[in-house]
């Protein structure tokens, strides 16, 4: 009995050993999966952990992309670039928490997210809060900064649509750039048919004016 117990204290520094090997392997794991500024969901995490979310009930894919930006980066300097990019992660983290979702950083001042919706009036509520939250100024050494964003959102339900992430993504780049050409905070649409060319599955052409008032299409 007492060899059966000297082995098992003997084996104990070992087992730990293994345990802390293990949780830092975790950690390292999932800091390659976040974006570094922003603590965001990298592109790989996202398309393998959003379909869960649409999968789960009505949801809605946004894509977000910021207005003005390339101004704020040319005046104040990429420091206070990086200060607006990681303000908007933390604010688009919180958003998506409380509405059941996520978040990721798909490059630059462009975004995309997944959450939970369970009307078209939900969804239009939805994307007034996520604008709101976005629009605050951001304080950079004393200084507020304005900051716009253009929103395209396209609603989804798993029991009468059969398409994917990545087709839900594109329609929501498609309305995201009509928002930017049409002056609007942000469009969404039913109709899940692309209207748009594309190249490598994405909206061929990015340009587009700034957004302004709330329209929907």
């Amino acid at each position: 009995m007492s060899e059966l117990l000297f082995a098992a204290a003997a084996g104990m520094p070992m087992a730990a050993g293994w345990s802390l090997h293990a949780l830092r392997l975790r950690r390292r794991v999932e800091a390659a999966r976040r974006d570094p500024l922003t603590g965001l969901l990298t592109r790989d995490a996202f398309a393998e952990r959003a379909p869960k979310v649409l999968a789960g009930g009505r949801s809605a894919v946004y894509v977000i992309d910021l207005d003005r930006f390339k101004e704020i980066n040319d005046t104040h300097g990429h420091a206070a670039g990086d200060a607006v990019i990681a303000a908007t992660g933390r604010r688009l983290a919180e958003w998506a928490d409380y509405n059941g979702g996520m978040v990721v950083r798909l490059g630059g001042d462009e975004f995309a997210a997944v959450a939970r919706v369970y009307s078209l009036a939900d969804l239009s509520w939805t994307l007034n809060e996520l604008t709101r939250a976005i629009e605050e100024p951001v304080t950079v050494d004393g200084h507020p900064l304005a900051v716009g964003a253009s929103v395209g959102a396209v609603a989804y339900d798993p029991r009468a649509d059969d398409v994917d992430l990545s087709t839900l993504l594109r329609l929501a780049d498609e309305q995201m750039y009509a928002a930017k050409r049409s002056g609007a905070d942000w469009l969404t649409t039913l109709d899940l048919t692309s209207q748009s060319e594309t190249t490598n599955g994405r909206r061929a052409g990015r340009s587009g004016t700034h957004g302004g008032t709330v329209a929907t299409a």
